[in-house]
């Protein structure tokens, strides 16, 4: 015996069923079309119309990014693309021309004559500019990353070689000043370091291709924009790439607390010199060591123990600047 079946349950092969009938036609009418997606304030492209805006008002010409180009770049997950945050970072990259993809602009951001700078170079140069909320500027900027508002995305850092720096400098008919650093893995000891190279007369830094830290955002964060300046090479070996720089009359100091020569007394200041800085822990290689034309060491209260990388490559800049200074005088 067959079960009941609901009250209204179709028995069967199911036939056609009613339609509406046109009865809900009159609920679609009298709402006009569709607003652009621009007139929409909550949609991406209302967004980037207000942007402009806003830009135009605060003395801009023309639309962020230029014509055309005001939709964000879609890279790989796994790009190797760096974020330049900060406002003298972003502006010193913007100002030496690297090819930025993006430039990011936190919404209501105060606009002081750094940002406008920013906005007329890239407009001008034609890199998309993108209003973002300050939590995505967060995101970008990673952990404790201070963006002050703007980011710019820059492609990798193209590195220079060791020895075209050194043949620079000497057909300029300058006396070479180079840090080299030695398991220096923080890059924002490698940032400050390049900061401290641009302010006291450096010509350039160098790293070994392992076992170092390379110029990501932390590192030009710290760098003050000093990385758009001062170039940084890569030696494949850096203890062969010293005995290289010897044999063409350059002298190596290594930095260390149980140096032989201390550095308000060091000599060779006015030399063509490769200052070498190791890292906080374990301080100079052996082979690093062996290779120094002299060991170097910074007087300091016997209370500290020692300085970390950025401030030794500092102090030791310092005084090889006034030492030169001096000397010419």
């Amino acid at each position: 015996m067959a079960k009941p079946g609901r009250p209204g349950a179709a028995k069967g092969k199911k036939g056609p069923t009613k339609g509406t009938g046109g009865k809900n036609k009159r609920s679609l009418e009298g709402r006009g079309p569709t607003p652009k997606a621009e007139d929409r304030a909550w949609h991406p492209a209302g967004k980037r119309k207000a942007a402009a805006e806003r830009y135009t008002a605060a003395g801009g010409k023309g639309k962020p990014g230029g014509s055309g180009q005001n939709r964000a770049p879609r890279g790989k997950k796994d790009d190797d693309t760096e974020t330049v945050t900060g406002r003298n970072s972003v502006l010193e990259a913007l100002r030496a021309k690297i090819p930025a993809t993006a430039f990011y602009i936190a919404q209501r951001v105060e606009m002081d004559d750094r940002v406008k700078e920013m906005l007329s170079i890239a407009t001008h140069r034609g890199i998309p500019v993108l209003e973002v909320t300050r939590p995505e500027l967060d995101r970008m900027a990673g952990f404790d990353g201070v963006h002050q508002g703007v980011a710019l995305k820059v492609p990798p850092y193209e590195y220079a070689h060791p020895q075209d720096l050194l043949e620079e400098v000497i057909d300029a008919g300058q006396t070479p000043l180079f840090v080299a650093l030695d398991g220096v893995t923080d890059p924002r000891n490698l940032g400050a370091i390049i900061r401290s190279t641009a302010a006291f007369g450096g010509h350039g830094v160098i790293v070994p291709q392992r076992r170092s830290a390379s110029v990501n955002s932390a590192a030009w964060k710290t760098s003050a924009g000093a990385a758009a300046r001062i170039p940084v090479a890569i030696a494949a070996n850096l203890t062969s790439m010293l005995k290289e720089f010897k044999k063409q009359g350059v002298f190596i100091l290594g930095l260390d607390g149980g140096g032989d020569v201390s550095l308000p007394s060091l000599e060779l200041a006015d030399r063509p010199v490769v200052i070498v800085v190791g890292s906080e822990g374990k301080g100079l290689s052996r082979l690093v060591t062996e290779t120094c034309d002299q060991i170097v060491s910074i007087p300091i209260s016997g209370a500290t123990e020692s300085l970390n990388a950025g401030i030794a490559a500092s102090v030791s800049l310092y005084q090889v600047a006034t030492l030169r200074a001096q000397k010419q005088d």
